[in-house]
């Protein structure tokens, strides 16, 4: 059996934060990180995330910043007013 190479992605990667809200006015959510930079909004969580997913790699390119090894951190924040 061959020794397995582990790589840690966090010693290697460049992470991106990506902050994800819920828009009431728009009714939409938004992500937005100022280091891409990114601004996006979607009906849908999943298709947000997908979206933010697909358009980095090119975003990054033309900002002149490295795009191959990244990785992307979501945090999603919803906050709801509530009543008794």
């Amino acid at each position: 059996m061959g020794k397995e190479k582990r790589i840690w992605y966090n010693e290697i990667m460049k992470e991106y934060l990506i902050d994800v809200f819920w828009d009431y006015e728009a009714a939409a959510w938004g992500a937005v990180n100022d280091e891409i930079p990114l601004a996006l909004e979607s009906d849908s969580l999943d298709l947000l995330i997908d979206r933010v997913g697909k358009v980095t790699p090119e975003i990054l390119a033309l900002n002149g910043k490295e795009a191959s090894l990244y990785t992307l951190r979501f945090r999603a924040e919803r906050v709801m007013a509530a009543t008794s």
